[in-house]
């Protein structure tokens, strides 16, 4: 593993809180299925992204491929901006909050 793969699984794993059964179970509800921005009215970028996370964070390190390290640098990336723009008061139930659990 190449000292960039290190630094990005690691903030990888700083960024994403969630379990993978923590996750799962997130992204079969409602809420989660109702925000992001959706191709031709199926599943949002952001859904479909979550069901990648998932798979990345079933897999050993040592099964992770080059496409799952630059999954990974997006969603970090994702993460910093999305939380830069967190918005003030409760947002227990904001699309703000489902959006970054995406």
């Amino acid at each position: 593993m190449s000292d960039d793969q290190e630094q990005t699984k690691k903030d990888f794993d700083e960024a994403v809180t969630m379990t993978a059964s923590e996750l799962k179970k997130w992204l079969d509800t409602d809420e989660s299925k109702s925000v992001g921005q959706k191709k031709d009215g199926g599943e949002s970028t952001g859904h479909e992204s979550g069901r990648h996370i998932v798979r990345i964070l079933e897999k050993k390190k040592a099964d992770l491929t080059d496409d799952d390290y630059a999954h990974m640098r997006k969603v970090v990336g994702y993460i910093k901006r999305h939380s830069a723009q967190k918005p003030k008061g409760d947002i227990t139930d904001t699309d703000w909050r489902y959006s970054l659990m995406n």
